[in-house]
């Protein structure tokens, strides 16, 4: 335990204290109409090293920051030793970083990683981020008036104040958009034939699910295109053969099989593929981490019955990037999303200077309308 002035530094030890810093953000966001809560479940899962298979790579430090003895902050140091000595990126992440509006709070959290940093023998911090590219990453910087996504993470405005105040610089920005879905036929007619010259050059095929189960072959070839389409991001760390499988369980009861969309090249080898999900925002926001009954059937109508979608992921093979295949699965995608009713989409934050897939939206009504950052700092 440490005291600076008013306030006090205690890392979590037991399951007690855990659920305490899980439940944090709840507290904070109360009186938020677009904090989106997670799964309580599912963030004590990967936070507790006995469930979560990144533990094999990866050690956390979970720190929570008090006031007269009330929570007001929270902040989770990591290493992923994958990307420290393999990449050779000696880095310490932070991550699950909340806090009231008090600088001598935040300060005091990030001053915890950092000393977990000078025990490691790092150079420098990075966050917030979690312990792969999995997790959620990414510092609200604008669009503090919509909700998060079931993948992405929501905080208040002066995070980004507090964050220059203690001398951190932004490293990496994401964008994201809303894209509004018109009917078919006047879907743009550049994607359309787009599509179809690319299909036809390239001697590609559609695939197209019905059933979960129809999926499944092809995880495994999405997590290596996942890999070889963000190997060069600074923010990489390889996917590890034994995370797959708890990937699988942890998101697979979430997707709506239609709402997956892959390419093939002649050989019925994976050429790219995108999955989108339906957006779970509004019934997570109504459970707020709670699935019991009632939840369970919040989030089952919201995965049936939608008319908005979630963009989570696109893979493209590395001799495939830049020829044009992603208008195929947003083709695709396009009638799918008119049969089921889906009238709007949520982009993944995409990096700000990755041109080629903000070109694509522009074909389409579209809104930029969040903004999202890492920040860094040297040791």
């Amino acid at each position: 335990m440490e005291i600076n002035s008013k306030i006090t530094i205690k890392e979590v030890i037991n399951s007690d204290e855990l659920k305490q810093f899980v439940m944090f953000p709840h507290k904070l966001y109360k009186d938020s109409k677009y904090w989106v809560a997670p799964i309580t479940k599912e963030e004590l899962e990967v936070l507790n090293k006995e469930t979560n298979p990144v533990f094999k790579n990866a050690i956390a430090h979970y720190f929570l920051a008090y006031i007269d003895g009330e929570i007001v902050g929270r902040i989770a140091a990591l290493i992923n030793w994958v990307e420290v000595n393999d990449l050779k990126k000696k880095k310490v992440r932070f991550g699950w970083f909340d806090f009231v509006d008090k600088k001598e709070v935040s300060k005091a959290l990030l001053e915890k990683v950092r000393q977990i940093g000078i025990k490691n023998n790092l150079e420098f911090i990075e966050g917030p981020v979690g312990f792969s590219n999995m997790d959620k990453a990414g510092m609200l910087i604008k669009g503090f008036e919509k909700k998060n996504t079931m993948i992405t993470l929501y905080n208040y405005a002066y995070y980004k104040d507090h964050m220059i105040a203690h001398g951190y610089n932004k490293l990496a920005e994401w964008v994201e958009y809303e894209l509004k879905i018109a009917n078919y036929d006047d879907a743009p007619e550049k994607i359309k034939k787009f599509s179809d010259l690319i299909l036809k050059r390239y001697k590609l095929k559609k695939l197209n699910f019905t059933k979960t189960e129809q999926i499944v072959p092809y995880i495994d070839q999405m997590f290596y295109l996942l890999g070889k389409t963000y190997d060069k991001l600074q923010t990489f760390v390889p996917i590890q053969d034994y995370q797959i499988d708890y990937y699988k369980n942890r998101f697979l009861k979430y997707i709506n099989p239609g709402f997956i969309k892959c390419v093939t090249d002649e050989n019925n080898e994976l050429v790219a593929f995108a999955i989108t999900m339906p957006s779970f925002s509004n019934a997570l926001k109504k459970i707020n981490g709670k699935v019991d009954l009632i939840g369970k059937l919040r989030l089952l109508h919201a995965k049936s019955f939608n008319k908005k979608g979630s963009l989570y992921l696109i893979g493209v093979r590395p001799d495939f990037q830049n020829k044009g295949v992603i208008a195929i699965l947003f083709n695709e995608l396009q009638k799918f999303y008119n049969k089921f009713g889906i009238i709007e989409v949520e982009t993944n934050p995409e990096l700000i200077e990755n041109a080629a897939i903000q070109q694509l939206w522009k074909n389409y009504e579209n809104n930029q309308h969040k903004n999202r950052a890492t920040f860094t700092k040297e040791i």
